[in-house]
């Protein structure tokens, strides 16, 4: 296991965080956004895509469908795990077909399906800070997520 915080001042922080992270996860990633509303997991989910070339404006939180799909340099899955009423309903949704796919996984609140997870994944917890600054504290389960955490934190 491997951890590592970064504090964002401003939406600029976040863009290069969500571009270094793209950069660096493996295929076959998946991450779990944990945070309030308005935390920032949209926002770091659209930093990212746009990194892989997904136009930022057409990245949005996928609360009323669940999952949405991008293609740029690698798929992107974004689950929003919110409105779900319990496990069974993820499940139904089909995630071993995501997990087991070259692109990235990226599930917001996936604490509340947190069982139904992979063992191997990143785990990446928001905090709004003072002055609309936000603190991510990144967990990494797994060997690979163990080195794009290291890769990570030698590009920040």
């Amino acid at each position: 296991m491997s951890r590592l915080s970064f504090v964002a001042q401003d939406l600029s922080d976040t863009d290069r965080l969500g571009a270094t992270l793209a950069q660096v996860l493996p295929a076959s990633s998946v991450v779990s956004l944990v945070g309030t509303l308005g935390a920032g997991k949209t926002y770091l989910v659209q930093s990212l895509a746009s990194a892989l070339g997904v136009a930022r404006e057409s990245v949005v939180s996928p609360t009323f469908v669940l999952c949405q799909e991008y293609q740029g340099s690698k798929k992107i899955v974004h689950v929003d795990a919110y409105r779900l009423h319990d496990e069974d309903e993820f499940l139904e949704l089909g995630p071993q077909e995501w997990f087991e796919s070259e692109g990235l996984t990226l599930i917001e609140w996936a604490d509340r399906v947190e069982s139904c997870l992979p063992v191997e994944r990143l785990e990446i917890r928001i905090e709004v800070l003072p002055a609309d600054a936000r603190q991510f504290e990144m967990h990494a389960i797994g060997g690979s997520m163990v080195a794009a955490l290291d890769a990570l934190r030698a590009s920040l």
